[in-house]
């Protein structure tokens, strides 16, 4: 049986032109992930959703937004931000796909050197994050997540449904599938 929070949950914020894509605007399929740079079940997530991508090219688009959980990651929240700063420069997925990578170098040191091994400005993305330009962005994703019925992370909807199970591979396709086909 359905708990209230299961009926009720639903995608509350539309996907904007402001929103991280991933995949073919006109795709049938949108998966809209709550995720944590710092969590490991978003880490595992990410991997299996990048095989749905690879495996299911023209039927999906994902979106990330930003959900991080400061109190159990303490460089959740940071790394958001500096992903929002390289999203400035058009860089926003190799930033996203290299901070799931190392999750362990989340620290303010290990990032600085992953924003120069994408080749970015340190300097200004360092500026960029002391003056918080960027974490309105990553608050209102969060926002949008508590809004849509998120408690945890990896959170994901499938056109606008929360999708109740599991994050692996064969499981992502059999919802990707029954979504396109309906």
């Amino acid at each position: 049986m359905a708990t209230p929070l299961q009926v009720e949950a639903r995608l509350r914020a539309p996907v904007t032109a402001q929103d991280h894509v991933r995949g073919p605007q006109d795709a049938p399929v949108t998966l809209v992930e709550y995720g944590d740079f710092q969590c490991r079940f978003c880490a595992e997530a990410h991997r299996n959703l990048t095989d749905v991508l690879d495996q299911r090219a023209e039927t999906v688009r994902l979106i990330f937004r930003h959900f991080p959980v400061v109190n159990v990651h303490p460089y959740a929240e940071q790394a958001a931000v500096v992903a929002e700063a390289a999203a400035r420069r058009g860089r926003f997925w190799p930033l996203h796909d290299w901070l799931f990578e190392h999750q362990d170098q989340l620290d303010a040191v290990h990032l600085s050197l992953g924003v120069e091994q994408l080749g970015l400005p340190v300097g200004e993305v360092d500026d960029e994050v002391s003056r918080e330009l960027h974490d309105d962005r990553v608050r209102r994703d969060f926002v949008g997540g508590i809004r849509s019925g998120v408690r945890a992370v990896p959170a994901l909807f499938v056109n606008g449904a929360p999708h109740e199970g599991d994050y692996d591979l064969p499981t992502l396709l059999s919802a990707v599938d029954h979504a396109a086909s309906t």
